[in-house]
């Protein structure tokens, strides 16, 4: 039988030490990204504005320039790069409290300026980074350090839906929500990075993925009970799915 040979993405780092807690999804997310810009040629031409969180070691393991922003800025200094260098391209790497909540005011309006970057948002319902605080996507009911009895409407409100607020801004080109859980669902979620990469390319606008995710620490389970909670918590609120997609409204 012949041997494969699993090849590593030029685009990903192959010496540096994994800093994720175990069970942690951004490590496939991060490397689904750099298979995707080594796919489509962008390595030598890509600049990536990190966030502020578990997301910000994204420059460490992507092999491309990187810029850091401060809290919820990445979309603002991206706007900033692109506007500034437009035959670069350039896209975020961000989680959910840094996507959703502080930064919210300049993920939204760089989606509704049809700003010609492509953001990368991981969904695991907490601050991970700092502690397992609620976050914009906590579930009803979730359990977090500063929701001890629950997320409830009354006192918290609901959990945003990112994917979905996304594509209701007129300047989105494509705006999804994709799983981890499975190797079809990573398949998937591959599938959507590189058209949320290609609409950039295009000159169509923005482009926007969220990905669900685990987060075994926090939430205090093992990566395989994680994983559960994704199929059986998250994916009935959190609905996987294409939003929207310019290029096959055209």
């Amino acid at each position: 039988m012949a041997t494969q040979v699993f090849k590593i993405a030029d685009s990903f780092r192959k010496d540096v030490k994994y800093s994720f807690c175990p069970g942690c999804d951004h490590g496939v997310a991060i490397r689904l990204v750099a298979e995707v810009l080594d796919e489509l040629g962008l390595r030598e031409k890509t600049i990536l504005a990190a966030s502020i969180g578990c997301s910000v070691t994204a420059y460490d393991f992507l092999n491309v320039d990187s810029i850091e922003a401060p809290h919820g800025r990445a979309l603002a200094e991206a706007t900033g790069v692109k506007r500034a260098r437009p035959d670069k391209f350039v896209f975020t790497y961000q989680g959910d409290g840094d996507f959703a909540s502080i930064g919210l005011a300049e993920s939204m309006h760089a989606a509704l300026r049809g700003e010609n970057l492509s953001a990368i948002c991981i969904n695991n319902t907490t601050y991970g980074m700092t502690g397992g605080q609620l976050g914009p996507t906590t579930l009803l009911g979730q359990v977090t350090t500063t929701s001890p009895t629950g997320r409830n409407i009354e006192y918290y409100g609901y959990p945003i839906k990112i994917a979905e607020h996304i594509a209701l801004c007129d300047g989105t080109a494509f705006s999804a929500r994709v799983s981890l859980d499975t190797i079809a669902n990573i398949r998937k979620a591959k599938q959507a990075i590189k058209k949320a990469f290609e609409v950039q390319i295009k000159g169509l606008g923005f482009g926007f993925v969220e990905i669900l995710s685990t987060c075994p620490t926090n939430w205090k389970m093992t990566p395989q009970q994680a994983h559960e909670r994704v199929r059986n918590e998250m994916m009935p609120i959190f609905k996987p799915g294409i939003y929207k997609d310019v290029t096959a409204e055209s």
